[in-house]
């Protein structure tokens, strides 16, 4: 049975990671998701990633491949690690994580890649690797200070401490605590993000990332190229139309 299951409903994609008892990043997960991710086609408005079970969003990497590793293995299971999750986070799509549950290790630098985290408040955070005298791999030592500063960052790295999703919440690390299901809430917004103009939706997202690497005065110059592309498009003309109609607009992508 796959581990990564996928569905498609309404132009949201659900991916779902299935591998008892906590979701751990196995090769096996790793295969069918990158399998998964890059079979995404341009009719998906938004992706939406969550962890089956009640348990865990995903616990982490596979512990039981870390005896005996050599420098070179080691190195080559981080870098197949962040390649799958470099997938994740440069899709032009839109990508939501529905947490529920433990999300460490190697589950949180997942839920780093994407671009939105919604968390049950029962939820719990950390990157425990230094228990374990290694460092995150996946993509945790750079992404969370992005996130978070580099303060906060360091204090959770360093440390290996659990946080709970009202801490995550208030430094940053997920965007909206909910009381209900995270992927209801998590389809309710990316409900939300499809219903816009899909072109603008994923040239903002181009804006955000690539403007984040770059200095203001080029992040600006992206911006406006990027609006100008915009003009051009039948989404615009229809979006502008159905304001001075007061109408909803119907977008065609095009």
């Amino acid at each position: 049975m796959s581990k990564v299951k996928y569905e498609e409903k309404n132009r949201i994609g659900i991916i779902t990671i299935d591998s008892p008892p906590v979701n751990s990043l196995d090769r096996e997960v790793f295969d069918q998701l990158e399998s998964v991710v890059t079979q995404i086609g341009a009719n998906v408005n938004v992706i939406i990633i969550e962890g089956a079970g009640t348990k865990a969003f995903v616990a982490g990497a596979d512990i039981k491949e870390f005896p005996g590793l050599a420098p070179e293995a080691g190195e080559a299971l981080c870098t197949r690690g962040q390649s799958i999750f470099n997938l994740l986070a440069e899709l032009k799509q839109p990508v939501i994580a529905a947490i529920d549950g433990f999300t460490l290790g190697g589950g949180l630098e997942l839920a780093l890649a994407c671009d939105i985290r919604i968390s049950t408040a029962r939820s719990q955070f950390g990157l425990p690797e230094v228990k374990l005298g290694i460092i995150p791999g996946y993509g945790g030592t750079q992404r969370l200070p992005r996130l978070i500063g580099i303060g906060k960052a360091m204090q959770l790295i360093f440390t290996g401490d659990f946080i709970t999703a009202e801490k995550a919440y208030q430094i940053g690390l997920v965007e909206e605590v909910t009381e209900t299901d995270a992927l209801s809430k998590a389809i309710e917004i990316a409900n939300s993000i499809s219903s816009r103009g899909p072109i603008a939706v994923k040239a903002a997202k181009e804006a955000v990332m690539k403007g984040m690497q770059l200095s203001l005065k080029e992040g600006l110059n992206l911006e406006a190229k990027l609006f100008g592309d915009l003009c051009t498009t039948e989404d615009k003309e229809e979006g502008v139309a159905a304001f001075f109609e007061k109408r909803e607009p119907v977008f065609t992508g095009n």
